[in-house]
C-alpha cells in the first residue's frame, strides 16, 4: 500500500469511526509540519481526541499494518 493511499484510508477512518472534521484533521496536519510528530499524537495533544479514541486509533493502525 502506498503513503498517500494508506495515508487517505486512515483519514477515512477518522471521519467515519472517530467523527473527526475536516479542520479537527488540518489543525493536525499543519502541526505535523512543524512537530514532525505521529498524527495520533498530535490529534491528542491539541485535545482533538480523548484517550479513549487515541486508544482506537493506536488498535486500528496496529491491526492495519500488522
Amino acid at each position: 500500500m502506498t503513503t498517500r493511499k494508506s495515508e487517505k484510508k486512515f483519514i477515512n477512518f477518522l471521519h467515519n469511526e472517530l467523527a473527526l472534521s475536516n479542520a479537527d484533521i488540518a489543525v493536525a496536519l499543519r502541526h505535523r509540519e512543524f512537530d514532525n510528530g505521529p498524527l495520533p499524537m498530535l490529534l491528542w495533544q491539541y485535545g482533538l481526541v480523548n484517550l479513549e479514541q487515541l486508544e482506537r486509533i493506536l488498535d486500528w493502525l496496529d491491526e492495519e499494518y500488522s
